[in-house]
C-alpha cells in the first residue's frame, strides 16, 4: 500500500445519518407513524424502552447540525427522508409541512456548499402501509415509485444523487426472518417475498426517476465479506451460502436479473418462483452502488444455526467494537475489489463506514470551558479504513466518495442509545453536540484531501 494518500480530484468526503435515528418529533406537523414508531413503543422490543421520540432532536436542531458539518469541512451529507413525514398514509395525501422540512434542509446544505445525498427508504415504512401488508404486498412497488416521484419532482433540481433503498438485507433479515427489527416478524416464508418486493420497489423507483430526474440514482447495500474458517468442504459451502444470502441476494438481481442459486438451498420450500417480468423490473441501469461496510465474517458450518447453517468464528486477539464486530479494514479493500470484479467496476460510494466504541455520556470540560471527547479507537478505525479505501482505488476500483457513519451519536435501532457511532458526541440529556477527536481527525483528512492519512501521530 502506498504511503502517499492521493485521492481522485472529484472524490467526495461526507457523513451520513438516517431519519428515525436522529430527527425525533416523529409525529410532528402532520406526519404519520412509521413501523419504527410503532415498534419502539411496543414493550420489550427496544433496549431500555428507548424510542425515537426525541433522538437527536434534529427536526428542530438541523441548522446547528449543518453548522457543525460546515465547521468540519464536510462536502456532502447523506440523509434519509421519512416516507410517513411527507406521505402520512404512505400514498395519496401529501403533508406539505413534511416536504417543507426537507426543502429547508436541502436549501441550507446548498447554501453551505454541502452536497445533499438523499435516501428514500432507510427502514421507516409508513405504518399505514404495513397495515396493508407492507413489503409483503406486491402493490408496494407502485406505492414506493409514487413516493419517489413526488420527492424527485420536488427536489431533483437540488439533490443530484439519490438512493432508493438502504440495506434491504437488514430490513428482511431483521424485520421478517428473525424478528429483531421492525416490523418484528419471524417467518422463513415471508423473508424472500419481502426481499423481492423491496427490489421490485427499487426497480420501479429507478424507472420513475428516469422519467423525471436528470442526475444520479443508485442502490445502497451492506456487504460483509465472508472468509471460510477452514478449507473443509462443509465450511467452504457454508461460506458460499452466507455470501449469497447477504452479499449477492440484492446485487445479483440488480445487475444480472437473477438470484443466487444458493438461496433456493437456504430457504427450501419457502423459496418462490419469480416471473421474468419481475426480474426485468429489478434490473435497471444504475449510476452508482452505495456500499456500507463495517466488518467481516469468518464462517463455519453449523447444522443448528437456522436457516443458513452457518456460524461466525470469533478471532482471538483481534479488536472488536461495542456491537461485537471485528475491526478488519482489509475487508473493505477486499469488498470493493470484489464489487469491481463481479459487477464490472461500477461507480461505488462508501455510503456508511464507522464503529461504536465506548464514549462517556458527558464530554470533558477543561478550565476554559472547552469540551472534548477522546475516542482513540474510532480515530484509528477511520484512519485504517480510509487507507483501505485508498488501496482499493490503487487496485483500479471506481470509488466516488466516502461517508462516515455517523455524523451524530443516535438511536441505534433496537439497541436504543446504548451504542455510540457518532463522530460528534450527543449528550442525550441536554442535546449538546461536541465533535470528538475522530471528527477533528476526519476534518484534517477532508481538508488535505487524504494527505493527513500519512500521519501516524494524530
Amino acid at each position: 500500500m502506498s504511503n502517499i494518500y492521493q485521492f481522485p480530484d472529484d472524490f467526495v468526503w461526507g457523513s451520513a445519518t438516517a431519519a428515525y435515528q436522529i430527527e425525533g418529533s416523529p409525529l410532528a406537523d402532520g406526519a404519520g407513524p412509521s413501523i419504527w414508531q410503532r415498534f419502539a413503543h411496543t414493550p420489550g422490543r427496544m433496549l431500555n424502552n428507548d424510542t425515537g421520540d426525541v433522538a437527536c432532536d434534529h427536526y428542530n436542531r438541523w441548522r446547528e447540525d449543518i453548522a457543525i458539518m460546515k465547521e468540519l469541512g464536510m462536502q456532502a451529507y447523506r440523509f434519509s427522508i421519512s416516507w410517513s413525514r411527507v406521505l402520512p398514509e404512505g400514498k395519496g395525501r401529501v403533508n406539505q409541512k413534511g416536504v417543507d422540512f426537507y426543502e429547508r434542509l436541502v436549501d441550507t446544505l446548498l447554501e453551505n456548499d454541502i452536497q445533499p445525498v438523499a435516501t428514500l427508504f432507510h427502514w421507516d415504512l409508513p405504518a399505514a402501509l404495513d397495515d396493508q401488508g407492507g413489503w409483503l404486498n406486491r402493490d408496494i412497488a407502485g406505492w414506493f415509485a409514487d413516493y419517489g416521484r413526488l420527492m424527485f419532482e420536488r427536489l431533483d433540481g437540488r439533490i443530484k444523487r439519490w438512493a432508493t433503498l438502504n440495506e434491504p438485507w437488514v430490513v428482511t433479515d431483521g424485520g421478517y426472518l428473525h424478528g429483531a427489527l421492525a416490523p418484528g416478524h419471524r417467518n422463513r416464508f415471508e423473508a424472500p417475498i419481502a426481499s423481492h418486493n423491496l427490489m421490485r420497489a427499487h426497480g420501479a423507483a429507478v424507472k420513475a426517476y428516469r422519467e423525471v430526474g436528470k442526475h444520479e440514482i443508485g442502490l445502497v447495500v451492506n456487504i460483509e465479506p465472508k472468509y471460510s474458517a477452514s478449507d473443509s468442504a462443509e465450511d467452504l459451502a457454508a461460506t458460499r451460502r452466507a455470501e449469497a444470502y447477504m452479499n449477492r441476494q440484492y446485487l445479483d438481481p440488480a445487475f444480472f436479473g437473477t438470484y443466487p442459486e444458493e438461496l433456493r438451498e437456504i430457504f427450501g420450500e419457502a423459496w418462490p418462483e419469480w416471473s421474468q417480468d419481475d426480474m426485468d423490473l429489478i434490473k435497471q441501469p444504475l449510476d452508482f452502488i452505495g456500499v456500507n461496510y463495517y466488518t467481516r465474517n469468518v464462517a463455519k458450518h453449523d447444522e443448528l444455526n437456522w436457516p443458513l447453517k452457518v456460524a461466525p468464528v470469533r478471532q482471538n486477539q483481534h479488536t472488536y467494537t461495542e456491537t461485537g464486530w471485528e475491526v478488519f479494514p482489509q475487508g473493505l479493500t477486499d469488498t470493493l475489489v470484489w464489487v469491481k470484479e463481479r459487477y464490472g467496476n461500477p461507480k461505488v460510494f462508501i455510503t456508511e463506514n464507522g464503529a461504536a466504541f465506548f464514549d462517556p455520556p458527558k464530554s470533558e470540560t477543561n478550565s476554559s470551558g472547552a469540551r472534548r471527547v477522546r475516542d482513540p479507537l474510532r480515530l484509528s478505525y477511520l484512519r485504517q479504513h480510509l487507507r483501505a479505501v485508498h488501496a482499493a482505488i490503487e487496485a483500479g476500483c471506481d470509488i466516488g466518495g466516502y461517508f462516515v457513519w455517523s455524523l451524530l451519536d443516535n438511536l441505534e435501532w433496537s439497541l436504543g442509545y446504548s451504542k455510540r457511532f457518532g463522530i460528534v458526541h450527543v449528550d442525550f440529556e441536554t442535546q449538546t453536540r461536541t465533535p470528538k477527536d475522530s471528527a477533528r481527525y476526519y476534518a484534517k483528512v477532508v481538508a488535505t484531501h487524504g494527505a493527513a492519512l500519512s500521519n501516524e501521530d494524530d
